[in-house]
């Protein structure tokens, strides 16, 4: 039987989770870059950009602007399955967005080098609390 969030591993993506927030709002692209499984199979949908393979998204990275990156995260929630897989979803709020939410998700997995984003999706809509439309 499976077991879904082991303490421990649990413990292991919430760090690696919130290293990946610090380096996105500090724009350390070579933290970025290292956690994302360096594969042809890894996938970054973004706000903007659809990226297949480590290669584009590394490059989305490098040419990405590091302004504006700071945001604000609400229900977090990060779950694991076993010891080598987990879910990371969350929304962001940016000053530099009023009216809108962002929705993050990644799909980690455990590998030798440590736990790595294999899958991961960004979307900003109408805040449905803002009056802003939505739902």
């Amino acid at each position: 039987m499976m077991e879904i969030d082991i303490p421990e591993v649990k413990a292991e993506l919430e760090a690696a989770f919130a290293a990946y927030e610090t380096a996105l709002t500090t724009n350390d692209v070579d933290v970025l870059d290292a956690l994302f499984l360096d594969a042809p199979t890894t996938i970054r949908y973004g706000g903007g950009e659809n990226l297949y393979g480590y290669q584009e998204i590394a490059a989305f990275r490098a040419g990405r602007s590091p302004a504006g990156l700071m945001r604000a995260l609400e229900r977090t929630v990060i779950t694991t399955y076993g010891r080598d897989f987990g879910v990371a979803s969350t929304l962001f709020r940016r000053d530099s967005a009023a009216g809108k939410i962002g929705r993050q998700m990644q799909t980690w997995l455990r590998t030798d080098a440590g736990w790595r984003v294999v899958a991961a999706h960004v979307s900003i809509i109408a805040d449905p609390d803002s009056g802003g439309g939505g739902r």
